[in-house]
C-alpha cells in the first residue's frame, strides 16, 4: 500500500499552494482559528459573549458569530475584541513599495 505525506493528501484534495482554491481555504482555517481562540480566551475570562459585546459596543449575537467564523468581522471589530480581551496584536502589512508593521 502506498502511503502519502499531509502534503500530497492537500495538493490533491484542495489545491496546490498558491491556487486559489488553497488560498481560500488555508484563509478560512485562520479565520475559524481566531474566532475559537477569541471563544478560549473570552471564557479562560469568565466573560459572557454578552459582556464582550457590551464592552466594544456591539450585540452578542455577533460576537456568537465572531465565534463561529471570524471571517465576516471588520478588522475594526476585531481589534477592539483584541484590546477587550488584552490581546496583543502585531499587525504586519507588505506592498509592493510599501512595509507597515503595527503592534
Amino acid at each position: 500500500m502506498k502511503t502519502y505525506s499531509l502534503d500530497e493528501v492537500q495538493d490533491q484534495l484542495i489545491g496546490k499552494v498558491g491556487t486559489a482554491n488553497r488560498d481560500k481555504f488555508e484563509y478560512e482555517l485562520k479565520m475559524d482559528l481566531i474566532g475559537k481562540a477569541i471563544k478560549q480566551t473570552r471564557q479562560e475570562r469568565n466573560m459572557t459573549q454578552e459582556e464582550l459585546g457590551k464592552l466594544i459596543g456591539v450585540q452578542k449575537a455577533q460576537i456568537s458569530r465572531l465565534e463561529s467564523n471570524a471571517s465576516n468581522v471588520t478588522i475594526d471589530t476585531l481589534m477592539k475584541v483584541f484590546t477587550a480581551l488584552k490581546a496583543k496584536v502585531k499587525l504586519h502589512v507588505e506592498l509592493p513599495n510599501l512595509n507597515i508593521s503595527v503592534e
